[in-house]
């Protein structure tokens, strides 16, 4: 009984995909960094906006997993972690209850934070939600139409920077939606890598990533200019004026931005795994780093 209890458990971690939860942490930090920083920052907001984003992470990659299946996207050619449902461990229905009672439990944390901060609040979540299930559901998904990468960046880098620190502060300024962009950028080259490992499968299926419409090549200049640019953020924050030196912490994290360049430029196939990861791993680090930056 016990074992199975845990096969359980090791099935739905495998349907959650742990190595991607670090795109919901490292947005949140930012967003509260500069709430600190501006003398705005709240404890409890911060950790339901945490929860929040987990949440929703989490609903996103459940729903992929089932509607990839059900709209015969996923097959035994691909390269990609194991899809649960697609490979018949989690029954279908499981894997969609799963996501609806995540999306659910989402949504009961933003309209507490609703509470907290305003009807604009309350707006967001409901966007979030129904964005989680437009990613790859629906009748017209937005991970199959070339509009992933701008869903990541919107919802992982914009909104939820913004919307931490909304909840915190009441308001937004350009500042925040500026510390927005890097984090925003980063998280969307885990999209990038994802959508380059599974370019050939993806087309096969006609599912029309922007990886499959730019091709190869584009896609990974696509990849390195994400990576650059996030790094040109904190210099221009400096070269303006509106941050101490303190902003350049992520800079630390350079020698792995230089490794997943370069790996990117000749991997191919399953290896991508290997360097989606490391990608997330880059995410979580520069984000936590300019956080600690934003709040000194």
């Amino acid at each position: 009984m016990q074992e199975n209890v845990s096969s359980k458990i090791g099935l739905w971690l495998l349907a959650i995909r742990p190595k991607t939860l670090p795109a919901a942490v490292g947005p949140v930090a930012v967003g509260s960094a500069v709430a600190f920083a501006d003398g705005k920052f709240s404890l409890l907001p911060a950790l339901c906006c945490l929860l929040g984003a987990v949440l929703l992470q989490i609903g996103v990659n459940l729903a992929n997993d089932y509607f990839d299946c059900k709209n015969n996207i996923d097959s035994k050619e691909r390269l990609g972690p194991v899809r649960v449902t697609q490979s018949g461990l989690i029954s279908p229905i499981e894997v969609k209850r799963g996501m609806i009672v995540c999306l659910f439990l989402a949504a009961m944390v933003f309209l507490y934070l609703a509470l907290v901060g305003g009807w604009p609040i309350l707006l967001i979540g409901a966007v979030s939600v129904l964005a989680a299930l437009a990613y790859s559901g629906g009748p017209c998904p937005l991970a199959s139409n070339g509009l992933g990468e701008l869903f990541v960046f919107i919802f992982f880098g914009l909104v939820a920077v913004g919307g931490t620190y909304l909840v915190q502060a009441g308001q937004l300024t350009w500042m925040v939606m500026l510390t927005a962009v890097p984090p925003g950028l980063l998280i969307t080259a885990i999209m990038v890598v994802n959508n380059l490992r599974d370019i050939d499968t993806d087309r096969k299926a006609g599912k029309q990533t922007l990886a499959v419409i730019l091709g190869r090549s584009r896609t990974i200049a696509e990849y390195k200019l994400l990576v650059i640019l996030s790094y040109l953020v904190p210099l221009a924050m400096i070269s303006a004026g509106i941050a101490t030196i303190m902003i350049l912490l992520p800079m630390l994290t350079l020698p792995l931005a230089w490794l997943t360049t370069k790996r990117i430029s000749y991997e191919k196939g399953a290896p991508l795994n290997d360097l989606l990861a490391v990608t997330a791993k880059l995410s979580l680090l520069y984000s936590l780093l300019f956080a600690v930056g934003l709040a000194l």
